[in-house]
């Protein structure tokens, strides 16, 4: 029997306010910014962004300006960060932005490759930061933190000056990349202290087109000034340890028109606070985020794992929602500076609920703590290329939900689906995918999308088909491409690319669904099949059983005289997929681990002895890398090339030296809420296992130690130095930037009776504290340039 879902689209709404708000941009800009009430504008049309949360007082300066052009391949357009206080006057009067502290560097590398910056300028910031960012000498003064106390206000107005004489002349007036500026941060009660924020701010010479704040948990703003952004995570460590999977993450793999989540930051929101009505901005601002998460810190006393397609669900089940702003915390992982007094770390010695680690802010992120390379990170790759295609489109679509949808966040058994609507066409978004508890199959599935004004509804697929367990995915309805219309597609689109005067479309394939392609025969003069059939019905053109890969090129003849291929790419190759200027065109690059775009340059970041690369279109000339031979080969329609060369890669087992036993782990202690507290320091000199490793003096740049363990917590030092942190969830332990010499490994055992969360797949392994075994893990940087 077949399982039809039914959905209507309701007549246009009526246009959306504009004007009504006081975001004005600066003067003569080229591209300026709006907002109204239900999209962002930019240069005249709708504008999809996607932000992506690096804090830079948290990475090597060294290394920012590859880490940035990692963070625009993967089709972030505009970096968000914390300027965290304590981070740049953790001593009184001694304000620093050098080194890694350099801000005014930062944002300015961010301008130099296209990147639009968002300062989050606090004071408060939270970030799992002592103190939330505010310096100790700010909260040893007598003063009442967080409001219009003047003898609050007048450090922050000095701190705001310090921030405005960094970014003088890079707001947009001046030609710089600052679209936004974020006040505070989970301030829930406080209206007025955030106008007077946005006041000095003003005040101190700093200027955007945007300001925001965030508004979970039912945040109280001033009325029109401040634009409210949002957040879903899907893991919390700031639940209790067995709390088991928190309702509030569970929400978010759900299609829903409620914007808040009022569990994120609900550990530190005082019980006796009422926020607003959570729905209160929805008539007259856009449904915009800031805080998706692009994985979650771990807590000691809950480490919550996360895998690519949790948030690769999360993020496409978003723009379905009705998100017109995908804004991810955090896209790059980092590390704490180390304190001067003391460690500057959120934990139960800071009167926090949670302890976490000393150094490490890995955050599981798509772009780990020494920039590594995360399936999550190529997974959200595909969702930004198809924004920075159709996103213009995508954002003044209102998103329509099926009358029949699940009832309640515990069923599992109807589909989750919604579409994205304007006009006559949209967008099908699926999500069958979430977290801890898999969604079973969906057999003989087909869908009914009525546009207003059309006659006929749109029955896709021809043929009923199969949701998997675990997909998700976005399908268009009625898209125009380069005059070709694409009544659907059961696959979703990637990007377009010019080859020789034709418009490729890109389609990645959903695993066990076979892609079919609908084109309205009456934009269509040919059709043109690398395999599978075409038949004709009810005025389309329907193209079945066609082999995804990267030679399914369908070249279609359009009524308009153009050419437009249709190329289905099987799931994995399309989550290979770029897209940037390369020797001298915008072209699409195939390739399994790592490329960045540089202006003349690509440089691709491997682990592979003999790293490859596919490209459409091919350049005149093979590409040449320095020292290596590069070969070409065929691969379906495009291009591919092979680096030859001497060098190295790939993993290199290391000798992990045992030099002493764990002993009895440490008796449980708790701290803030009753919650189980990190064991404290003396125990790992008394009853930790040590492990040595020698790091060679040659050791290649771009190399980490990765390390294979179980225990409790697990701590690096070089000499007497701690150098590195983690806390133990099931996962290898990644270490990088290590000096030459001997590196110590301490591990504790975790005590059978501690109130520890662990994910069931390292359920019981922290009771023994033990390295198996480690490997170096590197990646090689390979600049290609043109022929």
């Amino acid at each position: 029997m077949t399982d039809q879902h039914q959905l209507r689209v309701p007549a246009p709404a009526a246009p959306p306010l504009s004007g009504h708000l006081p975001f004005t941009d600066a003067p003569g800009v080229p591209d300026p910014i709006e907002v109204t009430s239900r999209w962002l504008i930019r240069g005249g049309r709708p504008w999809f962004p996607v932000s992506g949360e690096f804090h830079y007082s948290r990475y090597p300066a060294a290394e920012w300006e590859e880490e940035l052009l990692k963070t625009k391949a993967g089709g972030v357009t505009a970096v968000a960060s914390y300027l965290i206080w304590i981070h740049h006057e953790e001593i009184e009067g001694r304000v620093r932005f050098d080194g890694d502290r350099d801000l005014r560097r930062f944002a300015e590398l961010c301008a130099r490759h296209g990147l639009d910056f968002i300062p989050r300028i606090g004071p408060w910031s939270h970030a799992e930061v002592r103190n939330g960012g505010l310096p100790d000498w700010l909260m040893a003064r007598d003063c009442t933190h967080r409001t219009d106390d003047p003898a609050y206000l007048e450090p922050v107005r000095a701190w705001f000056a310090a921030v405005a004489g960094q970014l003088r002349g890079l707001d947009r007036a001046h030609g710089g990349p600052i679209v936004a500026i974020q006040i505070e941060n989970e301030l829930y009660d406080q209206p007025g202290h955030l106008l007077t924020l946005k006041r000095m701010a003003r005040e101190a010479g700093l200027d955007a087109p945007l300001w925001t704040s965030t508004a979970w948990g039912g945040v109280r703003l001033p009325p029109d000034e401040l634009l409210p952004l949002y957040g879903g995570y899907t893991e919390a460590f700031w639940t209790e340890a067995a709390g088991g999977w928190p309702d509030t993450c569970r929400k978010h793999f759900f299609f829903t028109h409620q914007r808040d989540d009022e569990g994120i930051g609900a550990d530190l929101r005082p019980t006796t606070v009422r926020g607003g009505d959570p729905d209160a901005f929805a008539d007259r601002f856009p449904w915009a985020t800031c805080e998706l998460g692009g994985g979650m810190a771990v807590a000691y006393h809950r480490r919550p794992r996360v895998d690519a397609d949790d948030i690769g669900a999360l993020g496409l089940t978003k723009i379905g929602c009705g998100s017109v702003w995908q804004g991810f915390y955090m896209f790059h992982g980092g590390t704490n500076p180390a304190g001067e007094p003391a460690p500057l770390q959120e934990s139960h010695a800071t009167d926090y609920p949670n302890d976490l680690p000393v150094l490490t802010y890995d955050f599981q992120a798509p772009l780990g703590e020494y920039g590594q390379y995360r399936d999550s990170y190529h997974h959200l790759r595909l969702q930004h290329l198809m924004l920075a295609d159709f996103g213009h489109l995508i954002a003044p679509m209102e998103s329509v939900l099926p009358e029949r949808r699940p009832v309640g966040q515990r069923d599992r058994d109807t589909l989750r689906w919604a579409v994205r609507a304007g006009g006559t066409s949209g967008f099908l978004f699926v999500n069958n995918h979430q977290p801890h508890e898999p969604l079973p199959h969906h057999p003989d599935t087909s869908f009914t999308v009525e546009f207003p004004g059309e006659a006929r509804a749109l029955n896709l697929p021809s043929f009923p088909v199969t949701v998997p367990s675990g997909a998700y995915f976005c399908w268009p309805l009625r898209l125009d491409v380069a005059g070709l219309r694409l009544e659907w597609a059961t696959a979703q689109p990637v990007c377009t690319v010019d080859d020789d005067g034709r418009t490729v479309l890109v389609l990645a394939a959903t695993d066990g669904i076979a892609p079919e392609l609908a084109l309205d025969a009456g934009t269509v003069t040919s059709v043109g099949l690398p395999s599978g059939d075409i038949t004709q019905a009810d005025g389309r053109l329907l193209v079945t059983g066609l082999r995804p890969g990267t030679d399914a090129l369908v070249e279609v003849g359009t009524a308009d005289g153009g050419r437009v291929g249709l190329l289905v790419l099987e799931a994995a190759t399309a989550r290979t997929a770029y897209r940037g200027v390369a020797w001298g065109a915008e072209r699409l690059v195939l390739c399994a681990d790592g490329v960045v775009f540089d202006h003349d340059e690509v440089r691709l970041h491997s682990p592979a002895a003999r790293p490859s690369f596919a490209v459409l279109p091919a350049p005149e000339r093979a590409p040449t890398v320095a020292g290596a031979t590069v070969t070409e080969a065929v691969d379906g329609v495009f291009t591919r090339y092979t680096v030859r060369t001497g060098a190295g890669g790939g993993e290199t087992a290391v000798p992990v030296t045992l030099v002493g036993p764990a002993g009895p782990a440490p008796e449980p202690s708790t701290g803030v809420l009753d919650r189980a507290s990190v064991p404290a320091d003396k125990y790992f000199d008394t009853v930790a296992a040590e492990y040595h490793v020698d790091v060679p003096e040659d050791l290649p740049a771009g190399t980490v130690l990765r390390v294979h363990w179980t225990g409790d917590v697990g701590r690096a030092y070089a000499g007497d130095e701690l150098i590195a942190d983690q806390f133990f969830s099931g996962r290898v332990w990644d270490l990088g930037r290590l000096p030459a010499g001997a590196l110590r490994l301490k591990v504790l055992p975790l005590h059978a009776d501690a109130a520890v969360y662990v994910p069931r797949e390292a359920d019981g392994a922290g009771e023994t504290a033990a390295v198996t075994h480690a490997e170096w893990v590197t990646t090689r940087t390979w600049a290609v340039r043109a022929g």
